[in-house]
């Protein structure tokens, strides 16, 4: 980190006890190469955020950047002079992130729920499709708010119930899927971390894909798991799956639906 960049408190691995940490981390690394070939549906639905940003800042956190995509282009929107902050979960995300993007960025391998930065620094956070991930989401929201100065703005994409609803139904209610949040789960947890001023709005967005194959790649490339993932599947599984997913077979092909849930969160300027 150079002297202009933004201020580490301690630097911090993720806690090696915790085995969704683990979990997470693995995935997401393993998915590091291909997350941007794959990962087509959500490059779509973070463009909903970019409207949201503010027009200057000069220091901007990308929370959950995976391989470094939206830091890139937030640097390129505010300059020069803006110090960019890329931080994920996922080494193996970040070392893509490192290889990939041509533009300055400081990158930082820590939780969400436990920020190693210091309080009141940041004019923006970002966060694209990382907190449905966040088992402990006050935690997360509380930190967005300490780190924020005071007339920050976060903007934020997370997923809503009925999230890949199609593939629940395939595989008969998978294992692999969330616990996905409501609209009102997360702005009650905005308000407990202290935002006076939060909205979020639920969009469904729904993509296509040629075949089952083509719908788990999707799913997999960004860092979710196959369903019944500690077991193997048989080849008598993907037939039934293929089955049941064709049953929603549309002219543009099989379905995958997302509620996108956007959040604005502004912290509240001092008097």
């Amino acid at each position: 980190m150079t002297s202009s960049s933004l201020h580490v408190t301690a630097w911090r691995q993720p806690d090696a006890s915790s085995a969704w940490r683990r979990q997470v981390a693995r995935a997401f690394s393993r998915a590091s190469d291909r997350y941007t070939r794959l990962a087509q549906a959500q490059q779509r639905m973070g463009e909903a955020l970019w409207p949201l940003l503010p027009a200057r800042a000069a220091h901007v956190l990308d929370l959950g950047c995976g391989p470094g995509l939206w830091c890139g282009r937030l640097a390129a929107r505010f300059g020069n002079e803006c110090r960019v902050l890329g931080l994920d979960l996922a080494p193996g995300m970040l070392e893509t992130a490192r290889r990939e993007t041509t533009v300055p960025v400081d990158w930082l391998c820590a939780d969400a729920a436990s920020l190693p930065l210091a309080s009141g620094q940041l004019d923006v956070v970002f966060s694209n499709l990382a907190l449905q991930w966040c088992p402990n989401l006050d935690a997360v929201m509380a930190e967005v708010h300490r780190v924020l100065r005071p007339g920050g703005r976060a903007v934020i994409n997370s997923l809503g119930p009925g999230t890949l609803g199609e593939v629940a139904h395939a595989w008969s209610s998978p294992d692999a899927l969330l616990d996905f949040r409501s609209r009102e789960d997360h702005l009650a947890s905005a308000h407990r971390a202290g935002f006076a001023q939060a909205c979020c709005t639920n969009v469904l967005e729904r993509f296509f894909y040629p075949d089952l194959t083509a719908v788990m790649a999707s799913i997999k490339g960004v860092g979710a798991q196959t369903p019944r993932a500690s077991a193997r599947l048989t080849r008598s599984d993907l037939e039934r799956a293929a089955r049941r997913y064709d049953s929603l077979r549309e002219p543009a092909g099989l379905p995958v639906s997302y509620r996108r849930l956007t959040l604005v969160l502004d912290k509240e300027p001092t008097a």
